[in-house]
């Protein structure tokens, strides 16, 4: 097992998700962890916690050892209110939510979109088979984001690798977090504005 799987699996069977690991300059190994939506945790919380961090952080120390991966310091974060979305099981997970994605290249003029996440869903189109019209699905790209335009509903179809970056759009409310279905329900179109990260919880 190399160090990445070691990494992996040792978050896994904490019970969180793996968002990201990065090997950052002077030896920094930046680990990324993400709560597993309906786990019952010691904890209760909707996001992770200095405590979440601080036990698997632990747990990777004593992992790492054993891989024998040279590095000076080990820190534990939670991924921010704008999580990216690395995997197509996260683009799952988070499906029905306004996200910021940035296209590999640009579509009518640009790769910035922000708009709510959802699976396509193949268009029926009508296709003759032995002199017969059969109703047969088209090919659709995995994944659209919808929006508004004005008035008009506006769809963007695309694939998950034509995608450069995808972040939720950070929601904040200082009475308390709304849930993100509601908030994504309102969400305009345009190029995705730049989002300040939130700030994630070091434990390491």
């Amino acid at each position: 097992m190399g160090w990445r799987e070691a990494i992996n699996a040792t978050v896994a069977g904490l019970g969180f998700d793996l968002v990201d690991v990065e090997r950052a300059p002077r030896g920094l190994l930046r680990i990324t962890i993400d709560r597993q939506p309906g786990r019952a945790y010691a904890m209760p919380s909707e996001f992770v916690l200095v405590e979440d961090c601080e036990q698997v952080t632990r747990q990777l120390q004593y992992a790492l050892e054993v891989e024998g991966l040279d590095y000076s310091r080990l820190e534990v974060s939670s991924p921010g209110l704008d999580r990216p979305l690395k995997t197509e099981a996260d683009y799952a997970r988070f499906s029905g939510e306004a996200v910021n994605i940035v296209l590999k290249t640009p579509f009518q003029g640009r790769k910035n979109w922000q708009g709510v996440l959802q699976r396509a869903v193949p268009e029926a189109v009508a296709v003759e088979a032995d002199g017969a019209a059969e109703a047969d699905a088209a090919p659709a790209a995995g994944w659209q984001l919808v929006f508004k335009q004005g008035k008009a509903e506006q769809v963007l179809g695309f694939n998950f690798d034509e995608v450069r970056e995808a972040r939720l759009v950070p929601v904040v409310d200082f009475k308390g977090r709304k849930p993100r279905s509601d908030a994504a329900a309102g969400e305009q179109a345009g190029e995705a504005p730049d989002a300040a990260a939130a700030p994630g919880t070091d434990g390491g």
